[in-house]
């Protein structure tokens, strides 16, 4: 199932505690919050992320789909001037034109829909030993739990709102 992953960071672990101790109060899964800290940084006491997560899979994934969308766009546009130089029937255009504009629509539902935060963003902050949390909840709690880690908690700074796809815990 996807979630939306919200970013928030926090000066320092004790805070972070803090938020994560009062978000698990609130019915969120500890397993779906995820603490990462720069060099040096504390997360003793907090859920880690994963591997997957600290290496930001879910940014190399993404980046390989856009990628492999932009190359199916291009082949099938190359296809296109092809089958209209060669003596072929006009409807054959039609599969090189219906494969660009499904890509086109995939690209532009991905563009448009898709949040995108990646931990690229936040590694400055990390270098100055701030924590960042990653909390997947549903879409309809988005909403709630930001206000309740700024109305209880306005240190913490919103990095965002991003996916996270359970099954590949990313």
């Amino acid at each position: 199932m996807m979630k939306r992953r919200l970013y928030f960071l926090l000066p320092d672990a004790e805070h972070a505690r803090m938020v994560v101790n009062e978000l698990e109060a609130r019915g969120i899964e500890r397993n779906f919050i995820h603490a990462i800290a720069g060099r040096g940084g504390d997360v003793n006491g907090l859920p880690g992320a994963s591997r997957m997560q600290l290496n930001d899979l879910g940014a190399r994934i993404e980046h390989y789909l856009w990628g492999g969308n932009l190359a199916l766009f291009f082949l099938a546009l190359i296809a296109l001037v092809v089958f209209a130089l060669l003596p072929l029937s006009w409807w054959w255009l039609l599969l090189p034109a219906g494969i660009m504009l499904v890509s086109f629509l995939t690209g532009l539902e991905f563009v448009m829909h898709t949040p995108n935060v990646h931990l690229a963003e936040f590694q400055s902050a990390m270098r100055h030993r701030e924590i960042l949390l990653m909390i997947d909840v549903p879409a309809g709690q988005v909403a709630d739990v930001e206000e309740t880690v700024h109305r209880r908690h306005p240190e913490a700074i919103t990095g965002g709102v991003g996916w996270s796809v359970n099954a590949l815990q990313v």
